[in-house]
Order: C-alpha cells, then structure tokens, then sequence
C-alpha cells in the first residue's frame, strides 16, 4: 500500500514518520503526477489558505477534487479538514476555496489562537474502548454535518472534532503529534477498503 502526503505546507513530515513507522510506503505529493498509484492521501494541519493556494499553483487542485469525487480516501487534519469541507466559516480571505468534497460547514480557528491549544481525552468508538488523547493547535470545528456523515467524535459540550463520510475521514486534533497509532490505522482500513474494491 501507497499512501500519499500532502507536502506544500505544514506538519507533512510528523504523518510520513507515522505511516513508515506503520510499514507503509509513504510519499510526499506536490505534483498532479504524483497522484497516481496511491492508496489513499493526507492533507496535513498548517495554514489551509496557503495549502489551498498551493494546490491551485501546482495544478493539483482540480485532479485531486475529481478524484475524491470518485472515492478515493483521504485523511484531513485540521488544515486539511478545512480543505476538504463544502462550506468553511471565519475566512481570513474570501478567496479561500475548499475542494467541497466533504458535507460538512467548520469554522477555522475556532479555539483561539495558538496559546489556546489544548489536549483532551476523546471517546471515539470506532477506535475502541479506550480514550483517545487528542492535542489541538489553532484547530478547526465542525459545526454542520450533512446526512451522509458520520460524526466519530465530540468534545463533552457536543463539538464536533471527526467525522466520516464515505472514505474521507476528517479530524479537528493532529493524529501525527501522538504516540496512538489507531486515527492512523483506521484511516489504513478505509484506504485498504477500498483497494480491494477497485481489484
């Protein structure tokens, strides 16, 4: 399994250590070209304004759009939850276009600034029993899910933190600044899914 990282901006290199320390080849991903042969992609955390604009200078925008339209997996954490979202809230620039591929509104930066990170233990059920530890950094949330989206997470006060829909998986929190390994595995499963369906 090949699974691409997104790397134009942002803690790219946290995810690729990730997937490598997991066994799986991981590939940095600039180009339109080197899309191709991948199992799944994760957009990163970073500034989701500059990684927009990046898609659009290096010609990935669009390719990547039609082929998410055509279910391919991706993981997107916090930038890239802004990313993938149809309608994002509190844009610094109102040229800021996401790839509208996900049926969910966030809003960017909706913690604060970077002094307001904060860490949480997480119930998220599809990973198992025990709690997930969750560090967020000027993090993204969710405020309107769509019908076909599956909410996987929650903050106590009923935020939003990760959802689901189809082979996208989107999370407020940075999954590549932790030791659990499961947001990873999980992400695997879907991306190993749906491998096995295009055979």
């Amino acid at each position: 399994m090949k699974i691409g990282v997104l790397a134009l901006q942002g803690a790219f290199i946290e995810h690729i250590e990730i997937l490598r320390r997991m066994g799986v080849e991981a590939v940095e991903i600039k180009l339109q070209e080197e899309l191709h042969d991948l199992s799944g992609l994760i957009i990163p955390g970073g500034e989701s304004t500059t990684i927009l604009k990046l898609m659009h200078d290096n010609g990935l925008f669009q390719p990547l759009k039609k082929k998410i339209e055509s279910g391919f997996p991706v993981l997107g954490t916090c930038a890239g939850l802004i990313c993938l979202a149809k309608k994002v809230h509190n844009s610094q620039e109102s040229s800021l276009e996401p790839l509208e591929v996900m049926d969910i509104e966030v809003q960017r930066n909706a913690f604060g600034r970077q002094v307001d990170s904060f860490e949480a233990d997480l119930s998220i059920p599809v990973l198992g029993d025990s709690f997930y530890h969750a560090v967020f950094i000027r993090a993204p949330l969710i405020e309107k899910v769509g019908p076909q989206v599956k909410v996987l997470a929650e903050l106590p006060d009923g935020t939003i933190v990760a959802a689901r829909q189809g082979k996208l998986l989107v999370a407020s929190f940075h999954p590549e600044l932790t030791d659990d390994l499961r947001f990873h595995k999980y992400f695997l499963n879907l991306a190993e899914e749906r491998s096995s369906e295009a055979d």
